[in-house]
């Protein structure tokens, strides 16, 4: 659907309420040692949004669940076209890798459940390759079938094995989270070299969560823009997807190297159609 504004869309938020209808367990949850006391709701995203003057929010099904995607599930349904999400099924404390009815949830989970796709999060094990396994090309198929979204919580030394699924499967969206979690004081070939390298790939983008790699951890986190300025002449802009509210004023008015016909496509056209907002 062609739209005549440019949409502004926040590429990941994570949402979840303290009630009995949408339960967290420590059994299940994927971090079950850090358990919120307040909430960030659907209805709070709203608000934020309205703030932020955002148009919509991709929710990234936060870790308190596990593998049940009910609350996301409710959210896109409840408000339809103000949300996408991405959920949990495979991985560190998930579904393994190996079971054969990963492919037949994750239709369920899009075709059922309403999600676009989903996260997943080999970060968490760092020492076991198991995203570009054969046990998961099934899944991976699933989703070039589904056309499906991938976003990618991965450590620098992870990223190859995202090269290898993308020119495996290249009619799925991989979107790598975080900037790949480099340290920004490594040498290229120790995670951003290869990350660059990615953009080989026609299916693959990155988010650009500057937090993250930031030493200073000072907004508007400067010490990061180099490596922003090398993605963006990498990637371009139709491949950038910014996220989480407090980045948003960032880059729209602050980071001084985008191209103003540029900010379209990293504040929203990009995430608009990767989430599968123009269905």
């Amino acid at each position: 659907m062609a739209q005549s504004k440019a949409p502004v869309v926040n590429g990941a938020e994570h949402v979840w309420v303290l009630n009995s209808k949408f339960p967290m367990s420590r059994e299940t949850a994927v971090c079950p040692a850090d358990f919120p006391e307040y909430e960030y709701s659907a209805e709070y995203l709203l608000s934020e949004m309205k703030t932020y003057r955002v148009d919509h929010v991709v929710i990234s099904h936060v870790c308190y669940y596990g593998h049940d995607n009910s609350y996301p599930s409710y959210c896109v349904k409840k408000y339809p076209g103000e949300f996408a999400a991405i959920g949990l099924l495979v991985g560190h404390r998930l579904y393994s890798p190996e079971d054969p009815q990963n492919a037949s949830r994750l239709e369920r989970l899009i075709k059922e459940d309403g999600l676009i796709g989903l996260r997943l999060s080999p970060i968490y094990n760092r020492d076991v390759v198991w995203l570009n396994s054969k046990a998961c090309y099934p899944l991976w198929k699933k989703a070039e079938d589904l056309k499906a979204t991938f976003n990618i919580f991965l450590a620098p030394h992870q990223v190859r094995q995202v090269g290898d699924m993308a020119a495996r499967f290249p009619g799925v969206n991989v979107v790598i989270d975080h900037i790949a979690m480099i340290d920004i004081t490594a040498p290229d070939a120790d995670g951003f070299g290869p990350l660059l390298d990615l953009a080989k790939y026609p299916n693959v983008y990155v988010r650009t969560s500057l937090h993250n790699p930031s030493k200073t951890k000072v907004t508007p986190y400067r010490d990061v823009w180099p490596f922003l300025h090398r993605l963006y002449d990498r990637y371009g802009p139709r491949r950038l997807v910014w996220a989480n509210f407090f980045e948003y004023v960032i880059m729209k008015e602050v980071i001084p190297f985008f191209k103003p016909e540029d900010k379209e496509w990293i504040l929203g056209r990009t995430a608009y159609r990767l989430y599968g907002f123009g269905r």
